[in-house]
């Protein structure tokens, strides 16, 4: 009787494994309340950890991380911006500007950055874009610069919107690439990590006659040594979203979240990024891959003057990961079978490329180390000398 119900037992799970994958799945290490998550290392940009990562949700203001990046990439922090009727009318949250009234760059990304202002958001894009469309056009690009292929942007403030392309979203992935490049590739990043550090500013207009006080509403600044910069978000569709990022020691995680809660939910936020930064801290150390020379093969040369040529690796300075501690990379060697007469010192034969768990992080070229002349006349005469010399 109990060996029936053991074998029962059995075929029902495997029946559910097979019809309902999820519901059999090894318990995570935590549970999230963000409906799409993910740690990347700063360094390198890899997940070390996701949940429906590439889920394409809305993001609300977290979008103006990309808003703040792109306008100090295209424009000078000086230049004046007008507000207009339609910066004006913007809902809440907003900065109260008015018609007509003037203000530099950098005032406004202040505005933007710790209060998450709408009005200053559509100001700074008509500005810097020629409109909404055109500065949405910019925000789109660089996301496909940065490696952004699920991410849409419509507006540059985050509120749900829709057009021809789709809804304005992003997805957990694509919003750490976008902090990663605002944190760490950017030719803006020092000026991206001093407005957005800043715990408060007074914005006032060009001619000094308005000012309007800012606090910083990430809260994560205060409440988690070593967090260097974020931007949360909400909108009734999107939920609570965060991005933000932490260092520890020499390492560099950033969390995003999106649709992490909503009312009366909004600490869940920082519970969430809490417990992502934590599994980073316990779970992964800092190592330098594809550092060192590996082993190349000799390659035969054809119509040459010698059977083969030399090859040799030429490592870079190596690429820093975060790395579980029994995780190891591993490398392939990539080289054609032959190659072909003549061939000159330092020509580039094949590539060693580095992997993490199946994914490429790195690689380098493999270069011959020696030459080889083409076979001609005289080459060929030589050898029937040196051979009938040999008779």
């Amino acid at each position: 009787m109990r060996r029936s119900v053991m074998r029962l037992t059995v075929c029902i799970l495997t029946l559910l494994t097979f019809l309902f994958p999820s519901a059999v799945q090894a318990e995570e290490p935590f549970t999230l309340y963000a409906r799409g998550a993910v740690l990347m290392d700063g360094d390198s940009g890899r997940i070390l950890y996701g949940k429906e990562a590439d889920e394409e949700l809305p993001m609300a203001s977290t979008t103006k991380i990309m808003t703040c990046i792109v306008a100090l990439e295209e424009a000078e922090q000086d230049t004046v911006c007008t507000v207009s009727e339609n910066a004006a009318a913007q809902p809440q949250v907003k900065l109260g500007m008015v018609k007509g009234d003037t203000f530099y760059l950098e005032e406004l990304l202040y505005s933007l950055m710790l209060e998450s202002h709408n009005d200053s958001a559509v100001c700074i894009a008509e500005t810097v874009g020629g409109s909404v469309q055109g500065f949405a056009d910019k925000m789109n690009a660089k996301a496909r610069e940065i490696g952004c292929a699920q991410t849409h942007y419509i507006t540059p403030n985050g509120l749900d919107a829709e057009d021809e392309g789709g809804s304005h979203h992003t997805t957990a992935r694509e919003l750490a690439l976008v902090m990663r490049y605002c944190l760490t590739q950017s030719p803006k990043t020092e000026d991206f990590l001093r407005i957005t550090r800043t715990p408060s500013h007074t914005v006032t207009n060009t001619e000094g006659t308005r000012s309007y006080g800012c606090t910083n509403h990430n809260a994560l600044l205060s409440i988690l040594p070593g967090a260097v910069s974020g931007k949360t978000g909400f909108t009734g569709k999107a939920g609570y979203c965060y991005v933000g990022a932490v260092e520890d020691k020499d390492r560099l995680f950033i969390v995003s979240l999106l649709a992490c809660g909503w009312p009366n939910h909004k600490g869940y936020k920082w519970i969430d990024t809490k417990k992502l930064v934590a599994y980073g801290k316990e779970n992964f150390e800092k190592r330098t891959i594809a550092a060192e020379p590996v082993p190349t093969a000799d390659l035969p040369v054809t119509d040459g003057q010698s059977g083969t040529v030399r090859t040799q690796a030429s490592p870079t300075q190596g690429i820093p990961m975060l790395l579980r501690p029994s995780e190891q990379a591993e490398y392939k060697v990539a080289l054609p079978p032959s190659l072909p007469a003549p061939v000159q010192k330092g020509t580039h034969a094949g590539t060693v490329h580095w992997y993490v768990d199946g994914t490429e992080y790195a690689s380098y070229p493999i270069v011959t180390a020696s030459s080889v002349p083409a076979r001609n006349y005289w080459s060929c005469l030589q050898e029937l000398l040196d051979q009938f010399l040999c008779w």
